[in-house]
């Protein structure tokens, strides 16, 4: 499955692990965990970490765009953990889709990530 996702400090910190090309169906999985999340929480911490990921389906890219209009205000955190150049660029094009503090790690900092996730 090219996503799988886990919740850390109590539901406060959601860990999503992609990898291969996401599509749709992987949305109908994620969505539901997030807004859950989200209405226990409020504002959450996301670190998404890409391993071997090769991007998104055209459907899955639409799905992408809704959940982050939906949602722009729901993140306070946003690290994303990577391994291409492609990847790094993604931190800056996320930035205008949330109200989040947006960072990128290489895969090397991955404690570094999570350390910046866990900052008041």
């Amino acid at each position: 499955m090219p996503i799988t996702f886990s919740e850390e400090a109590a539901g406060l910190i959601l860990i999503v692990h992609v990898s291969g090309k996401l599509v749709q169906a992987d949305y109908a999985n994620f969505i539901p965990v997030f807004e859950r999340l989200v209405g226990l929480h409020g504002k959450l911490r996301v670190l998404v970490e890409m391993t071997g990921f090769l991007g998104w389906e055209g459907s899955a890219t639409w799905s992408d765009e809704k959940v982050a209009t939906r949602h722009f205000a729901d993140l306070s955190r946003l690290a994303l953990v990577g391994e291409t150049k492609w990847q790094h660029g993604m931190a800056g094009f996320c930035r205008p889709f949330t109200q989040a503090s947006v960072k990128y790690f290489d895969h090397a900092e991955l404690a570094q990530a999570r350390a910046w996730l866990g900052e008041i």
